[in-house]
């Protein structure tokens, strides 16, 4: 059985940058925190969650990932961000990432984005993202992420 196209497309990408994971489909949607921890069997924090936010004056896109068992505090993104932000819609998200919202993974979007990681992750051993579809996912461990993402680590709940 052949991959999804997004799906492979991140696989693909993985072995570029020389990452040791392997893209695992589901029959079941993957889609919500809650759903890929049910389906991997590992813990709902062990999930990183991708979020995008638009800053309000600038429109820069911003990808925060986050601990499935962590909600975002907007105040806390805007620190650091430097910038008031709100939650992106489907068609912001889908034209800066080239994913829909659900499959968003933590890399491989098409344009560059400003990254933020949630420190909660990196108290984990192996963390599980989304693979660009709503039932795919990798694993990675969780101090391969910011070098993978490029991002900035920064306190996201309260």
């Amino acid at each position: 059985m052949s991959m999804a196209k997004n799906a492979q497309a991140i696989q693909e990408l993985l072995i570029q940058r020389g990452i040791e994971s392997k893209v695992v489909e589901f029959s079941s949607s993957t889609r919500t925190a809650a759903d890929a921890a049910q389906a991997i069997g590992c813990d709902v924090a062990q999930i990183l969650k991708s979020l995008i936010f638009r800053t309000k004056k600038t429109h820069r896109p911003i990808l925060v990932l986050v601990s499935g068992a962590n909600r975002a505090n907007e105040q806390l993104i805007e620190a650091s961000v430097g910038e008031e932000i709100v939650k992106a819609d489907a068609d912001f998200t889908r034209e800066v990432t080239g994913f829909a919202i659900g499959g968003i993974p933590p890399v491989g979007h098409k344009q560059k984005i400003e990254t933020y990681i949630d420190e909660d992750l990196l108290k984990l051993k192996e963390i599980w993202a989304t693979a660009g579809t709503p039932h795919s996912v990798f694993s990675i461990s969780s101090d391969l992420i910011v070098g993978l993402t490029e991002g900035k680590v920064i306190k996201v709940k309260s």
